[in-house]
């Protein structure tokens, strides 16, 4: 796949022009003077000619207050230090709030866009118009089958259906043989790939569970009400660390003897895996994935590079977090960055 190389940022003003929906995450150029260009071009800091920092805006379905989320910004924000970029962050959980929000991104000339694709489909218009606009677009977290055809440059995260069928291989070894697989928004391309992994390897029974992961106390509610139904489940395999937590204490209510494992995890999670509440966490790396997406973004605009050619994703996991390595990632999940 041959990439157009990209055109130099153009010279904006160097405060914020953001839509209100956005939140600014401004990198003061004063701790990069040394660096800043003067001839007009993309510097090596990502500096237009008039020293203001190229602008970067991170678009994701996230839902407001979600740990894993902070995770990804708190990467993207790291990135964006290191190149002197300027970042807004903005989400919402509604793919046609998240469409709109692209949409802003394009209106206020940004110098890149990243994006998730939990609902790949409704992002193809936006994705056009960034395009058209000569803006580059690159996906992180979701959409791992359809960031070609969506017409994304760059692709950073997990392949969810390898994930899952390596949580059904796991599953079988340590000797499970019923499943519930609890996903949290219906429709999420990434949530549905990851159970239906683990049903293709699970010997055992798999069944879905959907629930409002924006309503924890509905989320406990029904995972208690399922396991009363049938004691037979003797595991449930969450898609979220603070699913996972909700879980345990949804066993408990129900009297189940149902083991908890997971996909992704943080600080109070962690503390779960090493207490053996949890029996493991599949780590697909959030902050790595926001990091690598805005350096992507910056890399192209400064110096053409394209991470995996343009095609092929660059994986950031997934990596079993276990009672037996948790200590590996305990001080950095204590630092709010795993």
């Amino acid at each position: 796949m041959n990439s157009p190389l990209p055109a130099s940022p153009p010279p904006r003003p160097t405060g914020p022009t953001g839509s209100v929906r956005l939140t600014v995450l401004a990198v003061s150029c004063a701790l990069f003077l040394a660096g800043c260009s003067g001839d007009g071009s993309s510097g090596p800091d990502g500096s237009s000619g008039s020293g203001a920092r190229m602008q970067v805006a991170l678009v994701t379905h996230g839902a407001e207050g979600d740990a894993f989320w902070q995770l990804v910004r708190k990467g993207a924000q790291a990135a964006a230090a290191k190149d002197n970029v300027e970042l807004s962050y903005a989400s919402d959980a509604d793919a046609a709030g998240q469409v709109q929000l692209v949409r802003d991104a394009v209106r206020d000339k940004v110098d890149g866009i990243a994006v998730t694709l939990a609902k790949p489909q409704a992002m193809k218009s936006p994705v056009a118009e960034a395009k058209a606009a000569g803006i580059p677009v690159v996906g992180l977290n979701s959409g791992i089958d359809a960031w070609q055809s969506t017409g994304l440059l760059e692709y950073f995260g997990q392949d969810e259906s390898v994930a899952g069928r390596a949580v059904g291989d796991k599953l079988d070894g340590l000797g499970a043989k019923h499943a519930l697989c609890v996903i949290h928004e219906r429709g999420n391309i990434s949530l549905e790939a990851r159970c239906a992994g683990v049903k293709k390897t699970f010997a055992g029974e798999t069944e879905m569970l959907y629930v409002d992961g924006t309503d924890m106390d509905a989320v406990s509610a029904a995972v208690t009400a399922r396991l009363r139904q049938d004691p037979g489940i003797d595991e449930v395999i969450a898609n979220g660390a603070q699913f996972a937590l909700a879980s345990v204490d949804a066993a408990k209510k129900a009297g189940s003897k149902a083991k908890v494992a997971t996909f992704d995890l943080n600080k109070d999670l962690v503390g779960a895996v090493r207490d053996g509440g949890v029996q493991f966490a599949v780590d697909q790396q959030p902050y790595l994935q926001g990091y690598l997406a805005v350096d992507a973004l910056w890399l192209y605009r400064t110096n053409g590079n394209i991470s995996g050619g343009g095609v092929s994703p660059v994986l950031t996991g997934p990596a079993f977090v276990t009672k037996a390595n948790v200590s590996d990632v305990a001080r950095f999940a204590a630092d709010g960055t795993r």
